[in-house]
């Protein structure tokens, strides 16, 4: 099997390291600037070797990933020296290949590995890879073996290429970054009655894991539920009454996704065309 190395020893590379080596594959070497982070690494799986240099590295793995801030990438890859048919992978969500290219002018195989996943910490990020699915960008051989690593961590996969990069990783910013804004949103309302944000952070749980649930089991547009969902003028009327007295600065939002709301609804066909009408001329900002 080919042997592993790391570049880079935050979260993301950690927690591959970690998942790919109990899953068998040997990562025999990393190097971090931060060389607690490198020794930590190091000591969470089996007989791997803590580099002083990022050549080092380079020098003694089949596959390196190059997992730095997405920055650093480029500058990093072309300090070193590479072998040819050696594999040199990135985990960049956002980034193409491209950025690995003195690599592959060394004659080094290149690709793009991306966990969909989020990472607030270490340990959290080694919970959430198992059944994450990756975003692959690379050509054979270098496809199959990175498949095979998605396969292996229980995951799914997709195949981009070079220009569908940065939607994706603006998509996946929607879903997971700006969900945590939404629900930040909603715990500042809570305020408005006094509610502390861990109780509202408490209290909004279950109801974003039925979410959730409804997305997964129900899907998309059935899976919608609430006001616009039922044509509901006269609650929307309320909320935008209420929003503007007690919390103007959210109502900008409100609108805005209630307009991208409506067509959810239509789709689901628990609305027609004259109430989508109504809700989008009642949420439009000049309608106030």
């Amino acid at each position: 099997m080919i042997t592993i190395g790391f570049i880079g020893a935050g979260t993301v590379g950690t927690a591959l390291a970690v998942r790919l080596s109990q899953k068998g594959y040997p990562v025999v070497a990393v190097f971090s600037r931060t060389r607690a982070s490198a020794e930590r690494l190091a000591g969470m799986v089996d007989v791997c070797r803590v580099c002083g240099a990022a050549q080092e590295v380079a020098d003694t793995a089949d596959l390196v990933f190059v997992t730095t801030p997405d920055d650093a990438i480029a500058e990093v890859v072309a300090e070193l020296y590479w072998r040819k048919g050696q594999r040199v992978i990135h985990c960049s969500g956002a980034d193409s290949v491209d950025t690995l290219e003195e690599a592959r002018e060394d004659g080094a195989l290149v690709g793009g590995f991306h966990p969909l996943q989020t990472f607030a910490s270490v340990t959290h990020a080694i919970e959430n890879i198992p059944g994450s699915t990756f975003a692959l960008e690379a050509e054979e051989p270098v496809l199959s073996t990175l498949r095979d690593m998605a396969v292996a961590l229980g995951g799914d996969w997709v195949k981009l290429n070079a220009e569908d990069k940065v939607l994706y990783h603006a998509a996946a910013v929607m879903a997971c970054n700006y969900f945590v804004t939404l629900v930040k949103l909603a715990t500042d309302l809570w305020g408005t009655f006094g509610a502390p944000p861990e109780q509202a952070t408490k209290a909004l749980q279950p109801l974003l894991r039925g979410t959730l649930n409804n997305i997964a089991n129900v899907g998309l547009p059935n899976c919608l539920t609430g006001p616009i969902a039922r044509g509901d003028l006269g609650t929307i009327r309320k909320h935008l009454a209420a929003l503007e007295r007690a919390a103007p600065e959210v109502l900008s939002a409100y609108r805005e996704l209630g307009l991208h709301t409506v067509p959810i609804a239509l789709a689901k066909g628990t609305i027609d065309e004259e109430r989508a009408h109504e809700l989008r001329e009642l949420l439009k900002e000049d309608n106030r």
